[in-house]
């Protein structure tokens, strides 16, 4: 049985992983950059290793660092979390020969499903369809040009390897083609270690539909129903949901056994996530497959009632299925939000930085995954996501309002983010109905982006708290002790509040 689990990864989703592997008796060590000392993760374990400088290729894609942080703890399994070394088959190759249990598939399910062409190849030999396109890497100019030709323009050029839409850029046209590849590959090869490209069709206004999976390695596969993952900027998921508005009952059942089917094709064992694109007239196509547990994977956690973390371990510990397909059943609505670090009026630029303070909701139904606090520094070297909020309502209709109401109770000072616009989105009629796909926000944009108006008064007076913060924390950082006989400091503050009588923040 494991004993002592090291994740090689960073951020909330080390520390997701660590709190479930705590409720098991189970130890936990974390791995860490130069950049990533303060991270929460890091003080969360029960040991934590530095593996080298900022840089992900000189630690969290270091495959004999981790792997010597996990001998140097005795640890007896490594969990990857999602991004880096998480889909990198020759890292789990790397664990079993060294020993350590690998709480995920086995390198060949990673090489047959991980690597997004030979997933193609694999589903099209099953019978799954497929999105048209390439199932070969593209290797030359002349050679994409002529492909492109063959698929028809727009044309997506995606990554073979990894996922979260990293790798992907949209081609319109020959003349954009081959600088498209060239951004795409050095994307990847950044962010997965691999350069490799394809080509899918571009299909026109879709719904994003992934299908969770768990296998055991008994050859059982189960699926836990879909999540709705079409908003969307950028090829990057910005808020999920679960059930799907788009979903019929006949619908999801038939795309949840195509699922167990891709998965037990490459006889699959863990858990995963077939994706689909699904067009308007309900035709689904299989997208990739994620050898891995999803960012997204709270809002199945809500609507089914399991811990996946808690599965991958007990499947990597040998054991059968806990649950049966006649078990799952989705209960209420489950919503979740991406919060970043990012400026949404100023094309969404990473904001690092300190958090000066910051207050998460709280409340029936509400979950934040995050590894932030006050006074944490985000690095600029790695994704901007900080933290996840997940609400858990009876129906769509109420997850909505919760949203509504805990997007409002958020609050994060020192560094932008995007959590106004996260509430924009929750506003709009067209999330509330329902009627969304895959370009929601590259439709609205430019009112999901509109500033809010405010009084000349109202500025003035945000312009006196802000100065009179700013004071403090000059005083403070300076090492200075604060006399409230200084005038400086106090007057104008006195004054506003003379004016406004009891100030409500």
């Amino acid at each position: 049985m494991i004993k002592k689990i090291l994740i090689a990864n960073r951020g909330e989703i080390a520390v997701r992983v660590m709190r479930s592997a705590r409720e098991m008796g189970i130890k936990t060590v974390a791995v860490y950059s130069e950049a990533d000392r303060t991270s929460r993760h890091v003080s969360y374990a029960d040991e934590a290793y530095l593996i080298g400088p900022a840089s992900s290729n000189e630690s969290y894609l270091s495959i004999d660092k981790i792997i010597d942080a996990a001998k140097k703890s005795a640890a007896d399994a490594i969990h990857p979390g999602y991004g880096f070394l998480s889909e990198n088959a020759e890292f789990a190759e790397r664990c079993l020969k060294e020993g350590i249990i690998f709480i995920g598939p086995s390198p060949e399910s990673m090489r047959a499903m991980g690597d997004k062409i030979t997933a193609r190849q694999r589903m099209i030999k099953a019978g799954v369809p497929v999105v048209p396109g390439t199932a070969e890497k593209i290797t030359s100019e002349r050679k994409a040009i002529s492909i492109a030709k063959k698929i028809g323009y727009p044309i997506i050029v995606k990554a073979s390897a990894g996922g979260g839409g990293k790798g992907m850029r949209l081609v319109t046209n020959k003349d954009e083609l081959w600088d498209a590849v060239v951004a795409a590959r050095s994307e990847a090869l950044s962010s997965f270690g691999d350069e490799t490209v394809y080509f899918e069709r571009y299909l026109e206004s879709p719904h994003h539909i992934e299908f969770q999976i768990l296998g055991d390695q008994f050859g059982n596969v189960i699926h836990l129903c879909e999540r709705e993952c079409s908003i969307q900027r950028r090829h990057q998921k910005l808020i999920e949901e679960s059930p799907s508005p788009l979903m019929t009952e006949r619908l999801r059942k038939e795309m949840g056994k195509v699922a167990v089917k891709a998965a037990k094709s490459v006889k699959y064992v863990g858990a995963g996530t077939i994706e689909f694109l699904v067009d308007k007239c309900l035709k689904y196509y299989f997208l990739e497959m994620n050898t891995r547990l999803q960012v997204e994977h709270p809002i199945t956690e809500q609507v089914i009632r399991v811990d996946l973390v808690k599965e991958q371990i007990d499947i990597a510990n040998g054991n059968k299925l806990s649950i049966k397909q006649s078990d799952i059943l989705q209960r209420g609505h489950a919503i979740e939000c991406r919060i970043c670090a990012e400026d949404p009026q100023n094309n969404f630029t990473p904001s690092a930085g300190i958090i000066r303070h910051i207050t998460e909701p709280l409340g029936l139904g509400v979950r934040v995954d995050s590894y932030v606090y006050d006074g944490y520094e985000i690095p600029i070297y790695y994704d901007s996501m900080i933290s996840k909020l997940i609400v858990w309502a009876s129906n769509r209709k109420f997850a909505i309002e919760r949203m509504k109401r805990v997007l409002h109770e958020y609050k994060i000072v020192g560094v932008k983010n995007n959590i106004a616009f996260l509430r924009r989105i929750m506003d709009s009629k067209d999330f509330a109905d329902g009627k969304y796909d895959t370009h929601f926000i590259e439709k609205q944009l430019e009112s999901l982006l509109k500033p809010v108006k405010v009084s000349k008064k109202m500025t003035e007076d945000v312009a006196i708290i802000a100065a009179y913060i700013d004071y403090m924390i000059n005083l403070e950082e300076n090492g200075q002790t604060i006399n409230i006989s200084d005038s400086r400091a106090l007057n104008k503050w006195k004054d506003f509040g003379k004016q406004k009588g009891v100030l409500r923040i």
